[in-house]
């Protein structure tokens, strides 16, 4: 596991739900009381089997979702109806999908510009420049006059974790982010998310990828059924899973 010094209990957490609730027509439920508390630069790694609330979670932490009831503070900021509230946390979260939404008409760097202008109010060329940056950190910056469809899938990826990252949030969240990729790329886009751990930015991670999960995250938490089986520090959660169902999972999945 990367070794971080990010745990200090004066300073409250960056991320705080507390009983989300949220059911789908069907009814198909999502999220089941479900609660969790992240704290800053922790990597938190949520796993489990499909359709057990992992990716909702992640979406209604973004606002993409509605929950039905519960609460959920990012960063002091409470995420309720208040439009001003919703769109300040859509600022400070940012979230990289399974599928790359990458704008097929626009270059690589004009990808990454777009938020910077629209949201960020920068000038052009600042974020052309910083935009430079980011694709350096991602190992793109020789791709940045390429369109989306001159590039292989990991390196699609990259680009999408770029523009995330143009928006300076204060917390990342992916979204499986792997899971579309032939495995030969995997290990390029692991590679950028583990420098990113490794420089202390708050993760929230849904990945069958439990290697990185091992390696990585600070926090395992296994879903069932819209809430939380199990949690674990890191690789202890691994080498030592205590409930029978995060044992069943595990014993499939290693």
């Amino acid at each position: 596991m990367i070794e971080r010094f990010f745990v200090n209990t004066d300073i409250p957490p960056i991320i705080t739900a507390r009983h989300l609730c949220k059911t789908f027509p069907g009814p198909v439920i999502g999220l089941d009381d479900f609660s969790i508390q992240v704290d800053r630069g922790e990597v938190l790694v949520i796993i489990g089997p499909s359709g057990s609330g992992k990716s909702t979670f992640l979406r209604c932490l973004n606002g993409l979702e509605e929950i039905d009831s519960g609460a959920i503070v990012v960063d002091g900021i409470a995420l309720d109806h208040n439009e001003k509230n919703r769109l300040e946390i859509r600022r400070e979260v940012g979230m990289v999908f399974q599928s790359f939404n990458l704008f097929p008409h626009l270059t690589v760097r004009k990808n990454v510009d777009l938020a910077q202008r629209l949201v960020r109010k920068k000038k052009k060329g600042d974020a052309a420049e910083f935009s430079l940056r980011l694709l350096e950190r991602v190992g793109l910056s020789d791709k940045a006059d390429n369109y989306p469809h001159e590039l292989s899938g990991g390196q699609q990826q990259r680009v999408a974790i770029a523009r995330a990252l143009a928006m300076m949030p204060k917390v990342m969240l992916f979204d499986e982010a792997t899971s579309a990729l032939d495995p030969e790329m995997i290990g390029e886009v692991l590679d950028v998310m583990r420098g990113l751990a490794e420089d202390g930015m708050t993760m929230v991670v849904v990945t069958h990828e439990m290697g990185f999960a091992r390696e990585v995250g600070d926090r395992v938490v296994f879903m069932e059924s819209g809430h939380v089986v199990e949690e674990g520090q890191g690789e202890d959660f691994f080498l030592n899973p205590r409930h029978r169902r995060t044992k069943e999972f595990l014993r499939q999945i290693l």
